[in-house]
C-alpha cells in the first residue's frame, strides 16, 4: 500500500506578499519554478501509482518540473474559492472583521465571480477527493497516489484523510514547494512526512555545531 503524497506548487507573486489566491491563475516566480524542480529528488526512488493535479496553471507547471509525468487533471483539487478576499491579505480582512478566521467562517462571495467557500463545503469536496483515490489508497499492491495543487486544499485533505474536520486544516501549515506523506500506521492514517523541502533536508543533514570537529 502506497502513500498519499501532497505537493504544494511553488512559489507566486501573490504567495510572496501572502494575499490569497484561488481562481486568478499566477505563473510562478522564478524561485517558484526552482521549488518545483527541488520536488523531483524528494519522489526519486516512489513507485508511483496515480498522480492528479489542480486544473491551475502554477500547479500544472509544478508537476511539469518536478518530473511527475501522465498527471491527471482533477477539477476538484483547484483551491479553496476565496470569493470577495481573492487578492486580499489576511491583515487587510482583519482591519474590517478583527475575528475573522478563515477556518471558521469561510470566505464571502464575489459578485458577479466567485460564490466562495465555507469549511464544510471545501471539505466535502475534499471527500469526494479520496472517494476518488480509494481504489488506490486501499489496494495493498498499489504505489503511492500524488496530488500537486493549493496550501489550503491539501490541508483540509490531510485533516478529512486523518478523520478529522475540515477546520482541523488549520494545524498542518504547509509552504510552497513542499512535499509531504500520508501513510499509515496500524491500518489507519497517519502523518509520515510533512512540508519537506529540499531546504530542510540539507538542514536535517547537516552536522550540528556539538558534532563538528575543530
Amino acid at each position: 500500500m502506497g502513500d498519499l503524497v501532497l505537493v504544494r506548487h511553488g512559489e507566486t507573486a501573490w504567495t510572496v506578499s501572502r494575499r490569497h489566491t484561488s481562481y486568478t491563475d499566477l505563473p510562478l516566480t522564478a524561485h517558484g519554478e526552482e521549488q518545483a524542480r527541488d520536488i523531483k529528488p524528494l519522489l526519486a526512488g516512489s513507485a508511483i501509482e496515480a498522480a492528479f493535479v489542480s486544473p491551475l496553471g502554477r500547479a500544472q507547471h509544478t508537476a511539469e518540473l518536478a518530473g511527475i509525468d501522465n498527471a491527471q487533471t482533477l477539477p476538484e483539487l483547484h483551491e479553496w474559492d476565496y470569493g470577495a478576499y481573492e487578492g486580499i491579505t489576511t491583515a487587510d480582512i482583519r482591519r474590517l472583521r478583527p475575528d475573522w478566521k478563515l477556518w471558521d467562517h469561510g470566505t464571502p462571495p464575489a459578485p458577479d465571480l466567485a460564490p466562495g467557500e465555507n469549511p464544510l463545503a471545501v471539505g466535502q469536496r475534499a471527500d469526494r477527493v479520496l472517494d476518488r483515490l480509494e481504489p488506490f489508497l486501499s489496494n495493498p499492491e498499489a504505489g503511492d497516489v500524488v496530488l500537486i495543487g493549493h496550501a489550503h486544499f491539501l490541508r483540509v485533505v490531510t485533516a478529512r484523510r486523518l478523520g478529522l474536520e475540515p477546520a482541523a486544516g488549520a494545524l498542518f501549515v504547509l509552504g510552497t514547494g513542499a512535499l509531504s506523506r500520508l501513510g499509515t500506521e496500524h491500518g489507519s492514517p497517519a502523518v509520515t512526512a510533512w512540508n519537506v523541502t529540499a531546504d530542510t533536508v540539507v538542514q536535517a543533514t547537516r552536522p550540528s555545531l556539538s558534532h563538528r570537529v575543530n
